[in-house]
């Protein structure tokens, strides 16, 4: 089965073809990143314009690529949500313009069981239940993954997700946006325990997160005053530091806690390096088995969208075409 996966939920345009949930045949993704670079934050208005004016080629670059025509297409998946209403608009507009046209289902998709299932698509073998977390500029989450379609959030950041405190230290210390891999770049030449960050306390059963108290740890550290460029190393490989070690430390605990020895890490912030290797380690000390998708898969892409689509299709899991966008839509 070929399926056409797009995603539009923020501000990368993403349309891939997948053959039978596994083989990428394509996987085309246009960015309106660096229209959103001056506003330190992405402007829904600029997103929603952008996907309007590149979704046509960037499906069509997708079929291109995977060398087949629109009626070798069996089945569309769309993101639905969460997300930006205008960006989700877009690509669930297309696919049920395109899916009617083509008489083909199209199949709504919850973009964060995306990011997880996309794990899925390099480790075939793994099999329900897992742990999946979560971690993205909007969302931080550990879920209880029992099967397709069915999943248990068994906590969440209770103010800023893990993503978002990234960009507002970025901006705090000039760094730019995206705040991520700005942090990351400056982290290398820091000493990661300079200054002693701390996350807050939520109990030792809670599964969830709070980043607000440490993105403001960091902007009190550095009020009235300019640090020089090694200070601002020092702070950012510090601010990494203890937030990664807060997100590997709650992970672990949950897997050990809800007897899951399978762990998936999706969403942007599973391309941090640090993230990784910390995870790993922490995994392998724990005999828990760490996966993370391709690089080219932990940011929003069409790929990710199709492989959830198939599954879904695969279990009767099917939407109508009054499929409608959910932009609060949760795990």
């Amino acid at each position: 089965m070929l399926v056409l996966g797009i995603e539009t939920s923020c501000d990368e345009t993403g349309a891939s073809v997948v053959k039978d949930g596994r083989r990428i045949l394509s996987n085309t993704v246009a960015s309106s990143l660096e229209f959103h670079k001056k506003y330190g934050g992405v402007v829904p208005e600029i997103a929603t314009r952008y996907h309007v004016e590149v979704i046509d080629y960037v499906v069509r670059d997708a079929l291109d690529t995977a060398g087949i025509r629109p009626r070798d297409v069996d089945m569309i998946a769309v993101t639905k949500g969460p997300g930006l209403v205008g960006a989700l608009l877009v690509g669930v507009s297309f696919a049920k313009a395109l899916g009617h046209s083509l008489n083909v289902p199209v199949i709504g998709v919850n973009h964060l069981w995306a990011h997880l299932y996309s794990g899925l698509v390099s480790r075939p073998d793994i099999k329900f239940p897992f742990m999946g977390l979560v971690i993205s500029g909007g969302h931080t989450g550990l879920v209880l993954c029992g099967g397709v379609g069915s999943f248990k959030l068994l906590g969440q950041t209770r103010d800023d997700a893990i993503g978002e405190a990234f960009d507002k230290v970025a901006k705090v210390l000039g760094l730019g946006y995206p705040g991520g891999p700005a942090i990351e770049k400056a982290a290398v030449n820091g000493d990661p325990r300079s200054v002693k960050f701390k996350v807050p306390f939520l109990g030792e059963d809670s599964y969830d997160f709070s980043f607000s108290g440490l993105k403001t740890a960091v902007l009190y550290h550095t009020k009235g005053r300019k640090p020089g460029v090694k200070e601002i190393s020092d702070i950012a490989a510090s601010f990494q530091r203890i937030a990664v070690e807060y997100v590997v430390e709650r992970a672990v605990y949950a897997c050990l806690k809800e007897k899951a020895d399978v762990l998936i890490a999706g969403g942007g912030v599973s391309a941090n390096r640090l993230l990784r290797s910390r995870l790993s380690e922490a995994g392998e000390e724990s005999g828990i088995d760490v996966v993370f998708p391709e690089m080219k898969l932990s940011l929003d892409n069409g790929a990710m969208i199709a492989a959830a689509g198939y599954m879904l299709y695969m279990k009767r899991i099917k939407s109508v075409m009054d499929l409608k966008v959910r932009p609060d839509l949760a795990v």
